[in-house]
């Protein structure tokens, strides 16, 4: 009976946390037949050559891309796929892969506004737009979705998952958008960029369900999309098996991997890309987009009141999780290429917006992911944060590291082989 009893704990500890994940990479995991087909720069019409794929191969295509690669997903017959591969058009072929978002849904009631700890632990409240609002730049949120609801500020978007509407059917797109920036208004929670653009990107359905090609679907609308929207930040609490791999880390040779080659054109023409480093406490290094060099990766710190110290005891609805420390489940970087792009922030019983109007608590890297993306809007608006994503990761990581120790958390920014990146810091701007 003990032993049960600390099994449904642990369940239930595993289902407390959100992050979209994608299943390790195994056979048995992968989509069968799903493939993503990149095409080389040369091609002019990437949906002609699906087409053409199509009726040649019996390739059943779903999504092209034009924006940061050039493209298509399709399901491709067995015995077809080193036809699609022979193509002197075709650059290389990725395995689609499922993700899923882990976390469970709920609701919940209005209620006057508080300032969520998180907000509060980053000095959020002392950068200069917060009581003000902030009209621009605009972020993406590429996830289940962004709202409907009040207290959101959510402008347009791309539905890459079924159906044709990007509101947000799970909530877990939802709880991200609000730490970004929920309106400072007398409803709920505010965020770290209050009443920020947000351009609800949805790559999942309801059930959190989705593909890398749905994903990338997302990605290449925000790239095709930026320069008429103001869209200047992507925040992706997603992930999965992967790696970094030297034939992999530099973004003129992507070798054989869609979603990075995806990434890095996107990044180039100047969007910030702000990810979870993952909630399987191990290196990130085994995770993706989080150990890709172009991105800035968030593992999670606990906090309980918003302060530092460590004087507020445990979180309420982790009880077991310490407090001004890392987070247990956190993922964290080894290698000095991945500290080189890792940042931290509160990512436990972090409260915000919910789908169907509502607010609610969970934890996750997917919860501190969000307080460094609306950092960025912040330090994009000020002017501080030059004119490029590279510059705009200098910025944050140094101002974060600049901090005096007492700001910061047991472990900040590493303990010995785990690095968890010095806390990020928003009251600069």
């Amino acid at each position: 009976m003990v032993h049960r009893l600390v099994a449904m704990l642990a369940l239930l500890a595993a289902v407390a946390l959100s992050l979209v994940t994608l299943a390790p990479a195994q056979a048995s995991d992968q989509a069968p037949g799903h493939y993503i087909v990149v095409l080389k720069d040369s091609v002019a019409d990437p949906g002609a050559v699906a087409r053409e794929h199509s009726r040649s191969y019996g390739a059943t295509v779903g999504f092209v891309y034009r924006h940061v690669l050039r493209g298509y997903a399709a399901t491709v017959p067995a015995g077809r796929l080193d036809q699609v591969r022979g193509d002197p058009r075709v650059a290389f072929v990725s395995q689609d892969r499922p993700v899923q978002a882990v976390g469970k849904p709920g609701g919940g009631s209005s209620a006057p506004q508080a300032m969520p700890t998180g907000v509060d632990r980053i000095d959020a409240d002392q950068a200069q737009p917060f009581a003000a609002g902030l009209t621009g730049p605009a972020v993406a949120v590429i996830d289940t979705g962004s709202g409907p609801h009040t207290d959101l500020n959510v402008v347009g978007g791309k539905n890459c998952s079924t159906g044709t509407s990007y509101n947000d059917g799970n909530g877990h797109g939802t709880h991200v958008a609000g730490t970004i920036g929920a309106k400072n208004d007398a409803l709920g929670v505010v965020g770290v960029a209050p009443g920020v653009p947000i351009y609800s990107v949805r790559v999942l359905d309801n059930r959190g369900s989705g593909s890398w090609s749905s994903v990338i679907c997302g990605i290449d609308w925000v790239r095709g999309n930026a320069a008429t929207t103001g869209i200047a930040v992507a925040s992706m609490s997603l992930g999965g098996a992967g790696s970094d791999s030297p034939s992999d880390a530099n973004c003129n040779n992507p070798a054989n991997d869609a979603l990075h080659t995806a990434i890095c054109t996107s990044v180039a023409a100047g969007t910030t890309y702000v990810v979870a480093a993952g909630n399987d406490a191990k290196d990130l290094a085994g995770f993706v987009p989080a150990a890709y060099d172009e991105v800035l990766t968030v593992t999670a710190m606990s906090d309980s009141d918003g302060k530092p110290g460590a004087l507020g005891g445990a979180p309420a609805c982790r009880t077991s999780e310490g407090y001004d420390v890392p987070a247990s489940f956190s993922n964290w970087a080894v290698e000095a290429a991945d500290q080189a792009h890792t940042i931290a922030a509160p990512g436990v019983c972090i409260n915000s917006t919910w789908k169907g109007g509502g607010f609610k608590t969970i934890s996750g890297t997917s919860m501190a992911t969000p307080h460094v993306s609306g950092t960025a809007v912040l330090c994009i608006d000020a002017g501080q944060c030059g004119s490029s994503p590279a510059q705009v990761k200098a910025k944050l990581l140094a101002d974060a590291a600049a901090q005096p120790p007492a700001y910061g958390f047991a472990a900040s920014p590493s303990s010995p082989g785990k690095y968890f990146g010095y806390l990020a810091y928003a009251g600069a701007f």
